[in-house]
């Protein structure tokens, strides 16, 4: 079985200062520098021929490329904690290539995304006793942004799990069009 999902990975600048944002707090699980990633698309475990129908139905899908940058950060709470997040902007174009993929994502058989597309860079996790560093942490951050940054392709990676934590391999990387 092969664990995967689509994303855009920012460049470095962009990822370095996603890192200098991250404190030393112990309270918080921080995400490494090669976990950064926009999700476009979770897909979760599937065997290798429909991984394999995944990538050529992702090769079809035909969308401009674009600029991004970090705007601000936020939280998603969940009953026993949560994860903070780096935002992005604009919003449009990477709401519209995630459709796209999703669609794609559907062709292959797969069952429709049920959750709402919020897109976002994972920083950090944490559970609810920690609610003072993420608070602290989100008024630190409130104005974190960067220089806009080109989207000029996206990525299907695989997660592979180990008691270390997901470490992620690169399968297939699809260009999109210049703009």
């Amino acid at each position: 079985m092969h664990r995967l999902f689509i994303a855009i990975r920012p460049p470095e600048d962009v990822r370095d200062l996603l890192i200098d944002a991250m404190d030393d707090s112990p309270a918080l699980r921080w995400v490494g520098d090669e976990q950064l990633h926009l999700t476009l698309r979770f897909i979760g475990e599937v065997e290798r021929p429909v991984a394999n129908d995944i990538a050529v139905a992702l090769d079809h899908v035909r969308s401009p490329s674009f600029d991004l940058s970090i705007a601000g950060v936020g939280k998603f709470e969940q009953r026993n904690g949560g994860a903070l997040w780096a935002g992005v902007s604009p919003k449009e174009p990477v709401v519209m290539l995630a459709a796209k993929i999703e669609r794609a994502i559907q062709q292959v058989g797969l069952e429709p995304e049920h959750r709402t597309f919020r897109p976002h860079i994972t920083l950090a996790r944490w559970n609810r006793r920690n609610s003072e560093a993420v608070d602290a942490f989100l008024r630190r951050n409130a104005d974190l942004r960067s220089d806009t940054f080109p989207v000029r392709s996206f990525i299907l990676f695989e997660s592979r799990l180990s008691r270390h934590g997901p470490h992620y391999e690169e399968v297939a990387e699809f260009v999109l069009n210049c703009a």
